[in-house]
């Protein structure tokens, strides 16, 4: 039996326009939008979709042609049938995760991240001659190493942000810490704002707590989609939100923002803080990415160094290594007043019984010397943006490609709602990347495509090239079924 299961009006809310450009047949166009919702994770696994009288009837199709799609999907092997649960999601063989594992050498665009910075083994060898002397002791516990907490708060006291180590837990990278924080913040049935587009595995964390999330727009500067001329950020929309709402928590990324690499200005930060002080609410700032900066102008200091002495205690910051020094090195921070710090440290055990002690020892190592670091993202990010931006003018001028300043990606805007077609056909083309909609709330942003920059030559070029046959494919044409399924295992 199916744990989980999607309503129809859910289900309709993802497809959107389903039917899209394609001339093909219309059981196949269904077959293929769910295909991709089961890839791109917006159906979990393990899910029971609707019946099929009852889809056909929210769609106004036949039953016979539903009948037909959900077969696709069974031959296919993306749904399986059981008894009593009519038709449930599953991934066909092996999914394809990394371009290193994937059948068929994939590239891997879905991921915004970068190689392994390159003193990490050096820093690793170093760390282990004080695991030795670590050896002596339990290896558990809940706030995280003495010596990287004491690391973490000189760093953020350097960047301009007074910190003591009560201050501090280390976590199991940045998502352990959002997911923990919601859990341990957060009521069921509470309130969390949160922007549109924005991290959508920070989505799930906050609805596994049971939150009810309020959107609030940001869009990318050139997209034609500023809101009210604030970088972005729907400024009067945010303190609307706080406002109507008096949330919880709010989630944002105030630092060149994913997926739209926007940075919030200063004054709005203030603004933020000061409104949610007023409704008692707390603001989760995820500042995985805060020091990513290729050539942003003016200086940007912790969110939480934007309040008073009355509103500063309202900020969270979360932070991790694993944009700036690799995605496998699964070490992040909580910055919180000491109260919040000791309730999350009571919650924790629930989880985990605290972050490797290894792991914590090399990171420690790093921060000691981390400006090293920081700049070599900063020359690897602008080699990477300056080409991607030269390969897209290129391949596919059509395209408006906003110039980001930092981060790790570009919000294109493929200036027609075909992001799901375009992720699909670039399966076939070997390219694995994220539509649109994955980084939104039911369904939007077809027009958008998140392209990463942290990648290479010649990996940047051949993607690019993948990603505009792709796009040649569904502008032109619809897809053959035996692309379809060209990478079932």
């Amino acid at each position: 039996m199916a744990d989980a299961r999607i309503g129809t009006r859910a289900l309709m809310a993802l497809l959107g326009d389903w039917r899209g450009s394609s001339a093909g047949p219309s059981y196949l166009a269904l077959f293929d939008r769910i295909r991709l919702l089961v890839l791109d994770g917006r159906i979990p696994t393990d899910t029971r979709l609707p019946a099929e009288r009852d889809l056909a009837g929210a769609l106004g199709v036949s039953r016979t042609m539903v009948s037909a799609a959900y077969r696709e999907l069974r031959d296919a092997g993306y749904t399986t049938s059981l008894r009593g649960s009519g038709s449930v999601t599953r991934l066909p063989g092996r999914a394809p995760v990394t371009g290193q594992e994937a059948p068929g050498d994939f590239i891997d665009f879905a991921k915004a991240t970068s190689a392994s910075y390159p003193g990490l083994f050096a820093a690793t060898q170093s760390a282990m001659e004080r695991y030795a002397v670590e050896l002596g002791g339990t290896g558990i516990d809940p706030f995280g190493s003495m010596m990287l907490r004491e690391a973490v708060a000189d760093r953020y006291t350097a960047r301009g942000l007074p910190t003591s180590v009560d201050q501090v837990m280390i976590t199991i990278g940045a998502q352990h810490a959002i997911f923990l924080l919601a859990r341990t913040l957060m009521a069921r049935g509470d309130r969390a704002v949160v922007e549109l587009p924005s991290y959508p595995h920070a989505y799930e964390a906050l609805r596994m707590a049971g939150a009810r999330l309020v959107p609030v727009a940001v869009a990318a500067a050139e997209s034609g989609q500023e809101p009210d001329g604030l970088h972005g950020w729907d400024a009067a929309g945010l303190s609307q939100a706080f406002a109507r709402t008096s949330p919880a928590l709010a989630y944002l990324m105030p630092d060149f923002h994913n997926p739209t690499g926007e940075s919030m200005p200063a004054e709005l930060r203030t603004r933020v803080l000061h409104d949610a002080a007023r409704q008692g609410s707390l603001v989760i700032a995820d500042e995985t990415t805060a020091e990513m900066d290729i050539d942003r102008p003016g200086d940007y200091l912790p969110f939480a160094a934007y309040g008073d002495r009355s509103t500063a205690d309202s900020a969270i910051l979360v932070g991790s290594v694993g944009k700036t020094v690799w995605a496998g090195l699964r070490v992040g921070w909580i910055r919180a007043t000491p109260a919040i710090i000791r309730k999350l440290a009571a919650q924790r055990f629930a989880g985990d019984l605290g972050t490797p002690v290894l792991e914590q020892l090399v990171v420690a190592e790093l921060l000691r010397d981390f400006d090293p670091v920081i700049r070599l993202r900063s020359e690897q990010l602008r080699t990477g943006r300056d080409e991607l931006e030269r390969l897209l003018a290129l391949h596919v001028p059509e395209w408006k490609v906003p110039r980001v300043n930092g981060g790790l990606a570009v919000w294109a805007n493929l200036g027609a709602p075909l992001s799901s077609q375009l992720a699909l056909a670039a399966r076939s083309h070997g390219l694995l990347i994220t539509a649109g909609p994955r980084f939104g709330i039911d369904g939007a942003f077809e027009r958008f495509l998140r392209i990463p920059i942290g990648y290479g030559n010649p990996e940047l070029v051949r993607g690019v090239e993948a990603l505009a046959a792709a796009w040649r494919t569904v502008t032109t044409g619809p897809v053959a079924p035996s692309d379809l399924i060209a990478d079932v295992v």
